[in-house]
């Protein structure tokens, strides 16, 4: 069958998502270690951090990482608790808020960042080496591949099982 993996595809996956899944834990529990920041929080202190005003919408948080709204709403709802961001109203929307970096959240965000890059640096740049161009191109690819697949607002299939049977 055309769909079949062979074992040399298999070992070639399951390397790589064993490499993967362990560097994401590595970088997570360098960056706890390092800067009592989870991952989580980090991907939305440094969204913030980039952003113009130092300050986005859940709506744009969201969209940046690739998680639902809701989620997003969660996790700020618990940052907002240790002092790192603040919601203020949005006044050319009334039903939406800004999520705002507070003066902790940036210092933070910045210790988090040294440990991290440094983090990055050591387990992934210096490990690729010249192979690093080869992976950007290669990662490229796959992103092409997956297109908008996997937005987080691409709707969820359904296995053929769990269809109702047609009239």
């Amino acid at each position: 069958m055309a769909d079949e993996l062979t074992d040399d595809d298999w070992a070639v996956w399951d390397a790589f998502y064993t490499m993967r899944r362990r560097l994401d834990r590595a970088l997570e529990l360098r960056l706890h270690a390092q800067s009592g920041v989870s991952a989580a929080e980090y991907e939305i202190l440094v969204g913030l951090g980039r952003s113009v005003d130092r300050r986005l919408r859940v709506r744009d948080i969201a969209e940046q990482i690739g998680w639902e709204k809701s989620r997003v709403s969660h996790q700020v709802t618990r940052m907002e608790r240790r002092g790192l961001v603040r919601r203020s109203d949005c006044a050319s929307d009334a039903r939406g808020t800004w999520v705002e970096l507070t003066s902790d959240g940036r210092r933070s965000m910045l210790t988090a960042t040294r440990g991290h890059n440094a983090a990055i640096k050591e387990y992934f740049v210096d490990v690729l080496g010249p192979d690093a161009d080869a992976l950007r191109r290669f990662s490229h690819r796959v992103l092409e591949a997956i297109g908008s697949d996997a937005s987080p607002d691409a709707p969820v299939a359904t296995s053929p099982a769990a269809e109702p049977p047609a009239a």
